[in-house]
C-alpha cells in the first residue's frame, strides 16, 4: 500500500512540509484553478510537477504527484447539455496530457451539483477535538425551512419533518446562516457569494433527469473517455456520493456496491475502476466494505481510508466522522481484504499491485484547531489517521509473515 497526501496547493494551509514529517511520499492533487471542462494543458500539468519537486528538493527523494484528485466532470456532461459533447473532448485531451507527463491515475466523482454535504464542519466531540458532521434533522431544517424547496415535504417521515420543524422553531439566524453556509461549503467553487436563489437554480437544472437518465449519461461518458484511457495507460477510478443517498431531491448513482458493479461491468476494461472510499460508503449502514473490496478489489485503483461514526442504523441517518479506528467501518478487516488483493495483484504480475491510499479527513486536534485549513484535511488529524493505519498495515503484514513461516 502506497502512503499518499492529499495538497490542494500552494495556498493550503499545510504544507509539503508538514507533508513529509508525516512520512507520505506521493501527492494527490489537482489543478483546482482549472474550470470543468476546460483542458489541462502540458504547460499548466509541468508547472504543478515542477512546483511539488521544488518545494521537496531538500528531501532525499523528492515527493512526486501519484494521484490525479480530482479531473473534474462538468455538470454539463453529467446533464448531457450544452457543450457536453466538446467537454469530453476536452477531458480526453486533458488524459492524454497527464499520461504524456507520467501520471498514471485519476480520480473523479459523478455526483450531480454537489461534491459533498456536511451540515457542521467544526462538531466538537468529546475529548473537544473537532469534525465534519451530517446532522439529519439540520438538513431536512435547511432543506425544508431555508431552502424551501418544491418536493421537499415528500422525501421524509413526518417524524423527521417535524423534528426539524421544531429545530428551525429553536434556532436563531445566526445558526441558520452558519447552516446555509456549511451547506453550500460543498457545492463545486461553493463561497460566500452564492445565495439560496442560486441553489435553486442550479436544481432547477437538474429537475429533468432521474436515476436512470443518469446512469445513462454516465455510461456514454465511460464509452467515451474510458478507451481513450485504455490506450494511454491511464486507470480511471469513480469516487462514490458522499453521502451515499439522495438529497435534495438530486438522483446519487455511486452509492452501493451494486452502483459499482454496474459501474465496472458497464466498459470492461482494466481502466474503468474504483476510488473506495471507507467513508462516504461507510455512512451507509447496509455497505459491507471489506466485502465490497473482497468482491472488487481487483478494479480498486485508489483508496480513502476514514472512518464514521453513524448516530442512527439506518441507511439514511446522521453521523459524523470518527477517528480512523474509532467509527463504524471495521478498518483492519478492509485493510485486511485490500493487503489480499494486493497479494494476489503479485502472483498475477499486475505491475499496480500497490494500491495508493490516502489518510482521508482527519479530525482538527492540537495546532489543527487554530490552522484553519481546508475542512476535513487537518495536519495532525491526518498525521494521526495515518500512523494508525500505518500501524494495522505492519501488524497484519506481520502475521502474514509469521503465518507463513510456520
Amino acid at each position: 500500500m502506497r502512503e499518499t497526501w492529499r495538497w490542494f496547493g500552494p495556498a493550503d494551509q499545510v504544507s509539503l512540509d508538514d507533508v513529509a514529517q508525516a512520512g507520505a511520499r506521493g501527492i494527490v492533487t489537482a489543478l483546482h484553478h482549472i474550470a470543468p471542462g476546460d483542458v489541462w494543458s502540458p504547460e499548466e500539468i509541468a508547472g504543478r510537477q515542477a512546483e511539488i519537486r521544488s518545494r521537496t528538493a531538500h528531501l532525499p527523494q523528492p515527493m512526486e504527484w501519484d494521484v490525479v484528485e480530482s479531473l473534474p466532470v462538468s455538470e454539463d456532461i453529467k446533464r448531457q447539455t450544452g457543450n457536453w459533447r466538446d467537454h469530453v473532448e476536452a477531458y480526453k485531451t486533458s488524459l492524454t496530457n497527464l499520461a504524456q507527463a507520467g501520471l498514471e491515475t485519476v480520480c473523479y466523482n459523478f455526483m450531480p451539483l454537489l461534491d459533498w454535504t456536511r451540515t457542521d464542519l467544526a462538531y466538537q466531540v468529546s475529548n473537544r477535538a473537532t469534525c465534519m458532521r451530517f446532522d439529519l434533522v439540520d438538513f431536512v431544517m435547511f432543506d425544508l425551512f431555508l431552502l424551501k424547496r418544491q418536493g421537499a415535504p415528500s422525501d421524509f417521515s413526518e417524524e423527521v419533518a417535524e423534528a426539524a420543524r421544531k429545530r428551525f422553531s429553536e434556532t436563531d439566524d445566526t445558526f441558520r446562516a452558519a447552516l446555509v453556509s456549511n451547506v453550500i461549503c460543498g457545492l463545486p467553487g461553493g463561497n460566500d457569494q452564492l445565495t439560496l436563489d442560486d441553489i435553486r437554480a442550479h436544481l432547477a437544472a437538474y429537475e429533468p433527469y432521474d436515476h436512470a437518465a443518469l446512469c445513462a449519461h454516465q455510461a456514454a461518458f465511460l464509452e467515451s473517455v474510458v478507451p481513450h484511457a485504455q490506450s494511454l495507460g491511464l486507470r480511471l477510478c469513480c469516487h462514490p456520493d458522499d453521502p451515499p443517498y439522495s438529497l435534495l431531491g438530486l438522483p446519487r448513482i455511486m452509492s452501493t456496491e451494486a452502483d459499482y458493479q454496474r459501474l465496472v461491468t458497464s466498459v470492461d476494461l482494466p481502466a474503468n475502476g474504483i476510488t473506495l472510499c471507507s467513508g462516504s460508503l461507510g455512512a451507509r449502514a447496509d455497505n459491507d466494505l471489506p466485502g465490497i473490496m473482497r468482491r472488487l478489489g481487483a478494479h480498486v485503483h485508489f483508496l480513502h481510508l476514514r472512518n464514521v461514526a453513524r448516530e442512527h442504523d439506518v441507511v439514511f441517518g446522521s453521523f459524523h466522522e470518527s477517528e480512523h479506528l474509532g467509527g463504524d467501518v471495521d478498518m483492519p478487516a478492509l485493510i485486511a481484504a485490500v493487503l489480499a488483493e494486493e497479494e494476489s495483484r503479485r502472483l498475477g504480475g499486475r505491475d499496480d499491485s500497490s494500491i495508493p491510499f490516502r489518510p482521508d479527513h482527519g479530525q482538527d486536534i492540537l495546532d489543527d484547531l487554530s490552522r484553519r485549513a481546508q475542512p476535513g484535511y487537518p495536519a495532525i488529524g491526518r498525521l494521526k489517521g495515518l500512523a494508525e493505519l500505518r500501524g494495522v498495515i505492519a501488524g497484519l503484514e506481520y502475521a502474514a509473515r509469521k503465518e507463513a513461516a510456520e
